[in-house]
């Protein structure tokens, strides 16, 4: 894993203006993963998208972090469920 694919927590929290609490909360919950490199956390590059929605969800529309995790959960199912309507259409495109 490349160094510059991680961002500082306390960074992102300073940027992102949220107190550490809250990811730590998204941590305990599963939200997000922490890569620990000598006792600091550590965001991953990847997970960014993810994590700046749930504070938007978090911060603009007052959601508590038990609602984030539920919408994040049916989210994850949607974009499942359109994957597959996908893939049944091409199959089904096969025999049209």
């Amino acid at each position: 894993m490349i160094k510059e694919d991680l961002i500082e927590r306390a960074i992102f929290c300073k940027y992102h203006q949220i107190e550490p609490s809250f990811v730590d909360l998204m941590e305990e919950s599963g939200l997000v993963e922490f890569i620990v490199i000598n006792e600091q956390k550590f965001i991953h590059h990847s997970q960014l998208q993810q994590v700046e929605r749930i504070i938007r969800l978090h911060q603009e529309l007052e959601i508590n972090i038990s609602g984030v995790e539920a919408i994040v959960h049916l989210l994850e199912r949607i974009e499942q469920m359109q994957f597959e309507i996908s893939s049944l259409k091409n199959r089904l495109s096969f025999y049209v």
